[in-house]
């Protein structure tokens, strides 16, 4: 009893009250101890009631596929995957070759170009101007050439006729008939006349040269006012867009990038253990997300680099891809690469049954059917062609052998029929 006349509560003992407000003690604990195990075997039984084992032996037996398969044991390759991008065999890179305003650009990505199409067009009145200049500095140079070769034939008469005098004034001073004096000017006129005749001559050839020189700068300045019509050289497709109207355009600068290849190539970067299971003429295996994860293309390696890449320690592959619709260069892709066999067991897509990530099929045991959970993995193409939808690889849950049920429905959906049906005959 505790001070001030209240009762003390024992611990696991309910006090039960009498009249004139005695407690009376008494134990409870068989009744909690009663409650506890009623709770417990409840949730034993919903737990029993809730559990996935398979139906009974008469839903079982009612399942009836439509037809049957049996999950094969084979072999199958071992593959590493390489990544890499979808490429153009040939890029060309069209670039200025002048310096000037981007009058207009007459093509956009994705259009089709044929040799001599006009892609690009520049200011061309400064190579107009070039050119005119050019042209006249030519003009001048045919007009010298024309007073030299005048003035060398004047000099040729002046000379032969200054070495007719000399010579005949030569034999007349040996005869003693003219003095040595006028033999001297004869002889000094005929000097005069050949050194004459010598610059005539190199007149000719200065305007000769400065007409060729002429020629070469109005050469120069027709390519150059060509260069501001760039058109193609190939044909091809228009990949990228660079400049725009109004840019400047300057020697080196990119205006336009074309594909030219006839096909395209998977570029992957294979790491350098592999690199001697592949080699330049071998056909490899190629996957494109984008065409679908089962779309897999048959491409032929074309290139290899003999140099790797000191950072990732692998080699550019380089494989040519067939012509596939949807294929464009920029794509990610995969080059799968042998590296050997494996065992794998194969059933077909259409015996799988997917709810959510849950996998099962349905195994022949007997007289019954029992459903089996499975892991399935990569698809695979269909090697025998008789079996639709193809077949996939199931990593765990059957070893091979087993008769597996395609196409059938749901069982417990067929036994509530049946028992619908009976209670129908009943009434």
């Amino acid at each position: 009893m505790a001070h001030g006349g209240t009762p003390l509560l024992r611990h696991g003992v309910t006090p039960r009250w009498r009249r004139g407000g005695v407690p009376c003690y008494g134990r409870a604990m068989p009744r909690q101890l009663l409650a506890t195990l009623s709770i417990v075997l409840a949730a034993l039984l919903l737990t029993a009631c809730g559990s996935d084992r398979a139906p009974s032996g008469g839903t079982r037996a009612a399942y009836a596929p439509r037809t049957t398969s049996v999950a094969e044991r084979t072999t199958l390759p071992r593959l590493h995957e390489a990544v890499g991008t979808v490429r153009a065999r040939t890029d060309v890179n069209v670039e200025a070759q002048i310096t000037g305003r981007v009058l207009e650009v007459l093509v956009r990505p994705g259009d089709r170009v044929a040799p001599g199409d006009t892609l690009v067009v520049l200011d061309g009145r400064a190579s107009q101007a070039r050119l005119d200049q050019a042209r006249q500095a030519r003009q001048s140079a045919g007009s010298m050439i024309a007073h030299a070769r005048d003035g060398l034939a004047s000099a040729k008469a002046s000379f032969a006729k200054a070495e007719a005098t000399y010579r005949r004034m030569k034999q007349l001073g040996e005869q003693r008939v003219v003095t040595v004096e006028e033999v001297e000017q004869a002889e000094s006129a005929y000097l005069q006349a050949r050194a004459a005749l010598g610059q005539a001559e190199e007149g000719v050839a200065t305007a000769l040269a400065r007409s060729r020189e002429a020629d070469e700068v109005v050469q120069e300045a027709e390519i150059g006012l060509d260069h501001t019509t760039i058109v193609a050289s190939e044909d091809g497709e228009v990949a990228r867009r660079l400049v725009e109207p109004g840019d400047l355009a300057f020697p080196g600068k990119g205006l336009l990038v074309l594909q030219t290849g006839e096909s395209l190539r998977l570029e992957a970067m294979v790491r350098e253990g592999l690199i001697g299971r592949v080699r330049v003429g071998d056909t490899v295996r190629v996957a494109v997300s984008a065409l679908g994860e089962d779309e897999m293309l048959e491409a032929v390696v074309d290139e290899m680099e003999p140099l790797a890449d000191p950072v990732t320690r692998s080699f550019l592959v380089k494989a040519r891809l067939p012509e596939a619709p949807g294929l464009y260069p920029g794509m990610f892709g995969r080059l799968f690469v042998p590296l050997g066999q494996r065992e794998a067991v194969l059933v077909p897509e259409a015996a799988v049954t997917r709810v959510g990530q849950l996998e099962t099929v349905m195994v022949r045991e007997g007289e019954t059917w029992q459903p089996v959970h499975v892991r399935t993995g990569d698809r695979v193409g269909d090697q025998g062609g008789d079996r639709p939808g193809g077949l996939v690889e199931v990593l765990s849950g059957l070893s091979g052998g087993e008769t597996l049920g395609i196409g059938a429905a749901d069982p417990a959906g067929e036994a509530a029929g049946e028992a619908g049906g009976k209670a129908g005959g009943d009434d």
